[in-house]
């Protein structure tokens, strides 16, 4: 049977990447709800809205589309935006856009109606405690921030993006994951009933296969946990 599968965890934790390589090996759809925040900052800045007019953003919003592909594209009215919207300081106003309460209604109402036919991964920041709290498998993924920092750094630099150094990237990350967790409207924190995966020593391909042993169960009709 197909299931939906949650995945939550703080910024450059890897859940974009892993949750679509997750979403091939199960035939899945990967659902990136972090672009979407990202779209929306990205839009807000080049129509020079501020990132803390709640009012501003929200009428943006109701003119604006956001299509995220099977094949893990990003479409911001009809724009592939897929690699613009993975900046250092995009990754930052997405922060800000998403702490906005009726944002984050408007965004979490596309993200429900999107996953309501099951066979979906999701991931982002509250999907197991708000957006799909009934998901039969919610994984919470973590890392150092030292890690994290690496990782982002060697992304940027394959994709050729600016490049900040480790030191000021990792500095940048624990900055993004207070805002995270102390913002008042949905902040990120571990459901209940999620399992959580340290990923900091594992390769790639070592937290795929751990995140199948978490999942296959569930997809076999077992109960989680």
């Amino acid at each position: 049977m197909k299931i939906n599968i949650a995945i939550d965890g703080p910024s450059a934790a890897g859940k974009s990447t892993i949750a679509k390589l997750l979403a091939k090996k199960l035939g899945y759809v990967h659902l990136d709800t972090g672009a979407m925040y990202r779209c929306t900052a990205l839009k807000a800045k080049k129509e020079g809205i501020a990132l803390d007019d709640e009012a501003g953003v929200c009428a943006m919003l109701e003119k604006t589309d956001i299509t995220l592909t099977p094949e893990g594209e990003v479409f911001l009215d009809g724009e592939n935006v897929s690699d613009a919207i993975r900046t250092d300081e995009i990754s930052l106003a997405a922060s800000a856009v998403s702490k906005m309460k009726k944002v984050r209604e408007d965004l979490v109402a596309r993200q429900q109606k999107m996953a309501e036919d099951k066979g979906f991964i999701m991931d982002g920041r509250d999907i197991g405690t708000v957006v799909l709290k009934d998901a039969e498998v919610k994984i919470f993924m973590t890392a150092s921030a030292e890690a994290r920092a690496m990782r982002r750094y060697l992304q940027n630099k394959e994709k050729g993006l600016p490049l900040s150094n480790v030191e000021t990237i990792a500095e940048e990350i624990r900055q993004r994951d207070y805002e995270d967790t102390h913002r008042a409207n949905s902040p990120l924190r571990k459901a209940d009933d999620a399992v959580e995966l340290d990923t900091s020593e594992l390769t790639i391909d070592e937290v795929v296969a751990a995140m199948m042993r978490i999942v296959e169960p569930a997809i076999a009709g077992e109960k989680q946990g």
